[in-house]
Parts: structure tokens; sequence; C-alpha cells
């Protein structure tokens, strides 16, 4: 095994993915951190909404304040309504998003074209997969 240097900076991701793919939360970690990369994974930090211990709203700040110290944000599996506010956000902030599948497996996560994302259809009948598409890309605010 190659010799780490533990005090190394390296660039850091906010890792977006749906409440569906919270069992996935500590391989979407592992994925990232073999990448050379540190998670900022609000799953692993807050659970799910800190259980309702404090508002839902703290905790959206929260995951908002981390897309800002986030050097990127990479998104794994469906893109949900939470998720795609997450990219908005990432993107106004002028930081890089890339997109992974999400399994049951590290080996499972591969990386995804723009073109073959897929939305949960809770997204699609609040905005419309044309809204959605255009937003994504710049074209609607």
């Amino acid at each position: 095994m190659e010799k780490i240097d533990r005090t190394e900076k390296v660039p850091t991701a906010y890792v977006a993915y749906s409440k569906h793919n919270f069992f996935a939360k500590q391989l979407i970690s592992a994925f990232t951190l073999e990448q050379g990369v540190t998670p900022l994974n609000p799953f692993m930090n807050w659970d799910y909404f800190l259980n309702d211990l404090v508002a839902r709203d703290l905790i959206v700040r929260a995951n908002n304040n981390l897309i800002y110290l986030a050097d990127e944000v990479w998104t794994f599996g469906q893109i949900s309504n939470g998720v795609f506010h997450e990219i908005i956000l990432a993107q106004k902030s002028g930081k890089k998003v890339r997109h992974f599948s999400c399994g049951k497996k590290i080996s499972d996560i591969e990386p995804i074209e723009f073109v073959d994302l897929e939305f949960e259809q809770e997204l699609i009948d609040e905005f419309s997969y044309e809204r959605v598409i255009a937003q994504l890309q710049g074209k609607d605010s």
C-alpha cells in the first residue's frame, strides 16, 4: 500500500443523493475518499434531518453551506428534488458538478454523462422534465 501523506490538502466534494440511496451513505464516502477527495456527506453529518431534533430548514442551510465550502458537487443515483436544488446552488456558486451511479458496492459506482441522468418522479411532477433539463443546463432560471 502506498504511504499516505496525512497532512496533504486534498479537494472536497459535497456528495448529493436521494434519501432512497441513504443505504449507500458509507459507500459514497468510501468511493469519494478512494478518488483522493474528501467527502462532505450530509447524511453522515446529520443522518436524516437529525431525526427532526431541529427545524429542517436549519439542516438545509447547513447543507447549502457545505456546498459553499466544497470544491465540487458530486451527485449519486437518481436526481431528487433536494439534489436538484443543490445542483442549481452549486452551479450558481461556480462549482463543478459531476454525476455518478449508485449501487450496493463501491465497484457499482461509475461516472454518468449528463444525457444519462435519471430523475425521481416527484421532481418531474413538480417542474416537468423539460424545465428540469433547461435549469440544469442554465437555460431557465
